[in-house]
């Protein structure tokens, strides 16, 4: 996937633990979730799995899109993932990345 700025979501499971960020570099930015590079929320809480991500042209419009989304209630969250993704498949996996075990790899 060539560089290009995007807003995601990551959950540790199904109806779990909700993490949102924004990158420009997604395939990157999932590899250091992934393999806890980067200390922090994610690998304390293991959120690991990709359920949805939107790409931007500009990276104006992802940051304004990650704040917005940051203040919607959780069901709100829930339910756009739910709208593109309802099994919460990860979608890392069609990225080139291995399923996320427990553990994130």
């Amino acid at each position: 996937m060539e560089k290009q700025p995007c807003v995601y979501i990551l959950a540790s499971a199904r109806h779990g633990t909700l993490y949102i960020g924004v990158t420009s570099d997604l395939i990157g930015r999932l590899y250091q979730h992934r393999t806890g590079a980067v200390p922090g929320f994610t690998s304390r809480h293991g959120v690991h799995h990709l359920v949805r991500y939107e790409l931007f042209g500009a990276m104006e419009g992802a940051i304004l899109r990650e704040k917005q989304l940051k203040r919607w209630h959780r069901q709100w969250k829930i339910n756009l993932i739910e709208s593109d993704n309802p099994e919460w498949v990860d979608l890392a996996i069609g990225l080139g990345f291995p399923a996320a075990g427990p553990n994130g790899c």
